[in-house]
């Protein structure tokens, strides 16, 4: 994860992307119950401050959860007299919910969202999204807990917050500071590879994403906040962290196992940061040889110390090919999680199956060494035997890497092709989950 300070200045809106021109640069999402009182004032004052600082298109989208006071009518009210601004209804509660809707129908490069009350120093959004526009990073939080932010809240929200995160690190080895800050963005093209991937529709929703991107490799942005607790808060402090525990359970159990897909989400280094793919196999030649020296190391290691095992019950030929088949397992395994980034059960067999490919021909190098060294020698000593099968692993082990990294592992070729042939995620159908409101393609969102 990276907290490096939002890097270079924001691109002039003639050297945005193409496809960004035709819809707002960024849309705020704001998740509403029953705030029939703040929702005008909020919403107006964070129009004010987008129309005064933001340099781009905007949109502000509020996403009723199921409100049962007049907070659908102030909704409506706005969205007609504020261009800029949008209204959806779910039928249903839930933050989480309320966000994927919202997100998944939405057509800006950029999305956010944040608190109605707007606890947090409005300052802070650029700094936020910036890293986002400028390709920088995938997704951008707020954080309430770096050494630099302000804040004013009481002494029990400040230890079940800090609890939390601390819970958070030991059971999921999370390394983001606030998991539930409501203040964050994620990049369109991230949302729709990862919000598939997220089941919980209620407040877990935030710690669910996060864990999910920052476990695939990508790049968590994160901004200090000044923020001010608002004593109005409907959250229910206690039946919230059960939930949040249970989710944090849930999550765990399901990245122990390798349940999630988290290969197809990892960034890939490199690539042009405005046209790059999420893929599961990310570049960086020099990190995967290091990488793949490191487990090569330890597999011709593993690999001697079986073959003199066999060595002493069967012969040359027989301990070599029994060495070399378990040696090789183990290897494709770890190559495939610790060089190449793969992760999760797709297409384990499969790279298993190719793995055994290149081990043939590793098979054929020792052998035909071990072949060679017997017609010329007769009977030779152990420790020449040793010697000149380290010798042909030395050029079987080139010939893996490359094999490896061209045909079991591609790069960007073999992602686009696996893209291509895997079809993507459905989309989310924000109707089946509540909402009322499409809005992607209003006519109204340009400023």
């Amino acid at each position: 994860m990276r907290t490096d300070p939002v890097p270079g200045a924001l691109p002039s809106r003639d050297h945005l992307p193409a496809a960004w021109r035709d819809a707002p640069v960024l849309d705020v999402v704001i998740p509403v119950y029953d705030e029939e009182k703040d929702l005008g004032p909020c919403v107006l004052r964070l129009h004010d401050h987008l129309a005064r600082t933001f340099p781009y298109p905007f949109r502000i989208t509020v996403a009723d959860n199921a409100s049962t006071d007049r907070t659908p009518q102030v909704a409506a009210g706005l969205a007609a007299s504020v261009r800029e601004v949008h209204h959806v209804r779910l039928d249903r509660k839930g933050r989480g919910r309320a966000l994927r809707a919202v997100w998944s129908a939405s057509d800006a490069p950029v999305l956010a969202y944040m608190d109605v009350d707007l606890s947090t120093d409005l300052n802070a959004l650029l700094p936020l999204v910036a890293p986002l526009i400028s390709g920088h990073s995938d997704l951008a939080i707020g954080s309430r807990l770096a050494r630099s932010s302000r804040v004013v809240r009481g002494p029990k929200r400040e230890f079940v917050s800090r609890t939390y995160n601390l819970i958070l690190r030991g059971s999921l080895h999370a390394r983001f500071s606030d998991a539930q800050c409501g203040f964050k963005a994620i990049r369109g093209d991230v949302a729709r590879v990862l919000l598939p991937l997220v089941e919980d529709l209620g407040w877990f929703f935030d710690t669910e994403l996060l864990v999910l991107a920052e476990r695939a490799g990508l790049r968590i942005h994160e901004v200090p906040v000044d923020w001010v607790d608002d004593p109005d808060s409907t959250v229910h402090l206690v039946r919230t962290a059960v939930d949040d525990l249970k989710g944090v359970w849930r999550v765990g159990r399901a990245l122990a196992v390798g349940a999630l897909p988290l290969d197809r989400l990892a960034r890939p280094f490199g690539d042009d940061p405005r046209d790059r793919r999420l893929t599961g196999v990310p570049g960086g030649l020099t990190r995967q040889l290091v990488g793949f020296c490191a487990v090569g190391a330890l597999s011709t290691l593993c690999y001697l110390l079986l073959y003199s095992a066999f060595r002493t019950v069967t012969g040359s030929q027989a301990a070599n090919a029994l060495a070399l088949v378990v040696s090789a397992v183990a290897n494709t395994a770890a190559n495939r999680r610790l060089t190449f980034g793969v992760r999760g059960r797709d297409r384990a067999v499969r790279h298993q199956a190719q793995g055994l490919v290149v081990l043939g021909i590793g098979l054929a190098l020792t052998s035909g060494s071990l072949a060679a060294l017997g017609a010329a020698s007769g009977d030779p000593a152990h420790s020449t035997e040793l010697a000149v099968l380290i010798a042909a692993n030395l050029a079987a082990t080139v010939l893996r890497f490359l094999l490896l990294r061209a045909w079991v592992f591609p790069d960007r070729a073999g992602a686009t092709a696996a893209t291509a042939q895997d079809p993507a995620p459905p989309p989310y159908d924000a109707t089946a989950h509540g909402a009322t409101t499409p809005h992607a393609h209003d006519p109204r969102t340009a400023r």
